[in-house]
């Protein structure tokens, strides 16, 4: 049996003669997992505006999501048909898989894509083997240990580059790159001038900031910046080695 909890206050789901897809303002997203995951996009969807339904076999899994929550939340299989359709799957726009099973994510994945034609969908999979054959069986994955594994390997062994997004063409790229010690004390203005790239950002002390060319760089930031990717080995050499004086 389907077990749905609606808080009061509760912004009613979405009707399949009413989707919302195409609606860049609004849009209901299914999340399959109430972990730590699940909840806190279940929550980041509410606060930017959109509405979202999560799905747990276990119904104390709902506690993360707190009193404030006014989405709905379904006990059930994040796979099964009446499951997904009491989630408000035949409205949805997205579906996230997220729970701690790879095979359940993948299988609910499917479903939300091939049964009820929901184009936006991911899953969480924790083997990167299998997040490899999944993407291209054309389902989106993020490949947590993978993932993790290389953002710890970006801060214990600084240097290169990590590339963010890179435009249709090819041409162009946001990549996050280290600077070597020597660029500490510059303006971001000097970088720029050097090196040719756009600085977009930089991430300081764990927080985002939006430098302007009077901004001086510090131990330990992070620089985000856009480049030409025929340049992009010139440009990591620069940031190594420092200005030249």
């Amino acid at each position: 049996m389907i077990d749905t909890t609606l808080e009061p206050g509760v912004r009613p789901l979405p009707r399949p003669d009413e989707n919302l897809r195409g609606d860049l303002a609004t849009v209901h997203i299914v999340i399959m997992g109430c972990g730590r995951v699940g909840s806190t996009l279940a929550l980041s969807m509410e606060e930017l505006g959109h509405s979202a339904a999560v799905i747990d076999q276990d119904p104390q899994a709902f506690r993360r999501l707190g009193g404030g929550f006014r989405g709905r939340r379904v006990t059930g299989t994040g796979f099964d048909r009446d499951t997904l359709i009491a989630a408000g799957i035949e409205g949805a726009d997205a579906f996230a898989a997220v729970s701690s099973g790879d095979n359940s994510n993948i299988i609910a994945a499917r479903v939300a894509r091939e049964t009820f034609g929901v184009e936006n969908v991911c899953a969480r999979i924790y083997d990167p083997r299998r997040a490899e054959i999944y993407e291209r069986l054309g389902i989106p994955t993020v490949a947590t240990v993978r993932w993790t594994a290389d953002q710890m390997l970006r801060r214990v062994l600084p240097g290169g580059s990590e590339e963010h997004w890179r435009d249709p063409s090819g041409i162009v790229a946001l990549l996050e790159v280290h600077i070597s010690p020597a660029w500490v004390g510059q303006r971001v203005a000097r970088l720029e001038t050097v090196t040719g790239v756009r600085v977009a950002l930089l991430t300081r002390l764990g927080k985002g900031m939006l430098p302007d060319h009077e901004t001086v760089l510090q131990e330990g930031d992070l620089v985000h910046c856009a480049l030409r990717t025929a340049e992009q080995a010139h440009v990591e050499e620069i940031f190594a080695k420092g200005p030249e004086n």
